[in-house]
């Protein structure tokens, strides 16, 4: 026995969402109803759902992460300039403390060891957590740059050598 399809005072909003381009989970949400009612009720009108929209919808959602994490990662990046830049900064050192609570400071020309120590590794942080979002372009990039360079390099040194011999071979000959 198949199982029935949600009651028809369901079937008009269920057209109705479903024209407007609504997948199935979203149908349910609107109509607070679990989704297979709502895929079995969908059947029985004739209705069907275009998986190519929502395959759409679902990349164009991940291009959208991706470019906030990229936007997150470079505000990231630019918090660890701005905390390295502090170190070499004037700092002002401040405490509250002794039996009357009082406040005291000094101004220091940069930030003092303790505070560098601090500031450093705030920033690496900073940076390692922008790379967890964004990772740096691969060696294997650079790798492949240096490896054509390096066997261009041994083919100049080849001909080089190539001439030389041939110069001296001319030489000998006269």
């Amino acid at each position: 026995m198949m199982p029935q399809p949600l009651p028809e005072e369901f079937h008009d909003r269920i057209r109705e969402l479903h024209d407007l381009g609504y997948g199935r989970n979203r149908i349910a949400r609107e109509i607070d109803k679990p989704p297979v009612m709502v895929s079995r009720t969908a059947e029985f009108l004739g209705l069907t759902f275009d998986r190519s929209k929502i395959q759409a919808a679902t990349e164009a959602r991940l291009a959208d992460m991706a470019e906030r994490r990229s936007i997150l990662a470079e505000d990231l990046l630019s918090d660890a300039e701005r905390l390295r830049r502090q170190l070499w900064e004037e700092t002002t050192v401040y405490s509250f403390g002794g039996k009357e609570n009082s406040y005291e400071e000094h101004v220091f020309d940069e930030a003092p060891a303790s505070e560098k120590r601090a500031l450093m590794s705030t920033a690496a942080m900073a940076v390692d957590r922008s790379l967890k979002l964004v990772p740096a372009v691969e060696a294997s990039n650079l790798d492949s740059a240096k490896s054509m360079l390096g066997s261009l390099g041994e083919a100049l040194v080849a001909f080089t050598r190539t001439e030389d011999e041939q110069a001296v071979e001319g030489d000998g000959e006269a």
